[in-house]
């Protein structure tokens, strides 16, 4: 008698005639598709024509979508494969295939709207009792963009491939002017090479151009700051009649770099440093995450290559979803989003800043974190109360809350979920595409939250 289990693929199996058997009750695809039921669709639905054959219903599509990148699935063409290969994706589909092109072409199309889809999620987080605004943690993470920094060229190298590729011009035209033609290779079509030099050249004009555009936008606004440093230093020397220490700072200055660059597979796409060291080609995603739940409850997205600019944003974000999803008091952040500037627009915000000034030690020594600071003087500053907030026991104790909340949600989705790179171009469709990925890791994070609540 043989001791294995005996592998028989003659005998005929019928899947349980109703596809709500398919799966266990507590499986993630069943409370994907109870969310998407639950969501307001009317908006996208409004959209279709009805003309023509048959379309699959939004909120199917959705669904696919939602679980897809809940999962780790991100193509189209895999989605629509596992339509057909996977049981949840079967169930998800009630039997049916939507073909790549469909998805992508309403993920594309849609993807505005996912922006309320994500607040209407969170609400309905709300309404379960998962979510209660409170502290909230702000982190930012480089995503690779759909193109390669291959493809990025500086103003200073379009310069000299566009010399290159006018000599080559004026070769070629002396080429064809002539009556012998036996200096020409084999297989060679002069109009051919002409015409694909012009569409070069045509193509590196229009690239020039919005580099040009680009260092006009940069200088102006360097210049607005510029003015505003200049104006302090000039009341601060009017009120203490001295002249501000330091070196003054310099003026802008005008007009192209030879080093400004452009992507031209996704022109709005940067060059940014990677953790790792290197650099390639990003966006920098925001994701303000709340402390308790771990839930994604604002998302923004930028070119820029630091964060100091992102707090204003993720505080206008959270203030606009106040009345459908409440207060948040406390912003918790880390140093490379300090600045006055931040401090006095979370003051402004009536939300309690806890944002680091300086890198913390890993290793301090044991009296420092049970020691108090001095007690604060009643002239301080916003930053200065800041510092002080940070200095004593309970300040260090909700810092330390960011590192275990937003930067895991990060590691998940990068590394769990395997989302390194947009599908999309273009800074509008990516803002759309991080919306969704959020979304789908509060769908996810939700069905883990809801058994331990009731």
């Amino acid at each position: 008698m043989s001791n294995f289990i005996l592998t028989d693929r003659k005998t005929d199996y019928l899947l349980p005639p109703s596809v709500d058997d398919w799966l266990t009750q507590d499986h993630l695809a069943r409370f994907v598709v109870e969310v998407v039921d639950g969501l307001d669709l009317s908006h996208l639905s409004r959209q279709y024509a009805g003309r023509g054959s048959k379309a699959h219903h939004p909120a199917t599509l959705l669904a696919i979508l939602v679980y897809g990148y809940c999962t780790g699935v991100f193509s189209s063409r895999k989605l629509e494969m596992a339509t057909y290969d996977s049981v949840a994706f079967r169930y998800i589909a009630a039997g049916s295939h939507p073909d790549h092109d469909t998805l992508a072409t309403f993920r594309r199309r849609f993807i505005d709207e996912l922006a309320g889809l994500f607040v209407q999620v969170l609400e309905m987080a709300r309404e379960m009792r998962l979510l209660k605004l409170g502290t909230v943690c702000l982190d930012g993470t480089k995503i690779h963009a759909n193109a390669s920094r291959h493809s990025a060229l500086s103003h200073g190298h379009i310069v000299k491939l566009e010399d290159q590729l006018k000599q080559e011009v004026q070769e070629l035209l002396a080429l064809a002017e002539q009556a012998d033609t036996a200096n020409i290779p084999d297989g060679m079509s002069l109009p051919k090479e002409l015409k694909l030099r012009e569409d070069r050249l045509a193509a590196m004009a229009a690239a020039k151009a919005k580099i040009a555009a680009r260092a006009q936008e940069r200088y102006t606004r360097e210049k607005a700051e510029f003015d505003e440093k200049m104006a302090k230093r000039q009341v601060k020397e009017q009120e203490t009649g001295k002249k501000p220490r330091g070196k003054a700072p310099a003026a802008p200055q005008p007009g192209v770099r030879d080093s400004d660059q452009i992507n031209l597979t996704d022109e709005e796409s940067r060059i940014m440093p990677v953790a790792g060291g290197g650099f390639e080609q990003c966006y920098n995603a925001q994701a303000g995450v709340d402390a308790d739940t771990m839930l994604v409850v604002a998302v923004t997205l930028t070119q820029a290559t630091n964060d100091k600019q992102q707090v204003q944003p993720i505080l206008k974000v959270l203030q606009d979803q106040a009345p459908r999803l409440g207060d948040a008091h406390t912003l918790i952040a880390d140093t490379g989003y300090c600045s006055d500037a931040n401090v006095k627009a979370c003051e402004e915000a009536k939300m309690e800043p806890l944002i680091a000034v300086a890198c913390q030690d890993h290793h301090p020594h044991w009296r420092e974190r049970f020691t108090e600071p001095a007690p604060l003087a009643e002239d301080a500053t916003p930053m200065q109360a800041m510092v002080h907030r940070l200095s004593t026991v309970a300040g260090r104790a909700a810092y330390a809350v960011r590192k275990q909340t937003v930067e895991p949600v990060f590691g998940i989705i990068k590394s769990v979920l395997g989302f390194r790179q947009f599908s999309l171009r273009g800074l509008r469709k990516v803002t759309g595409e991080w919306n969704l990925v959020c979304l789908a890791w509060n769908v996810k994070r939700m069905a883990v939250l809801r058994p331990k609540v009731g």
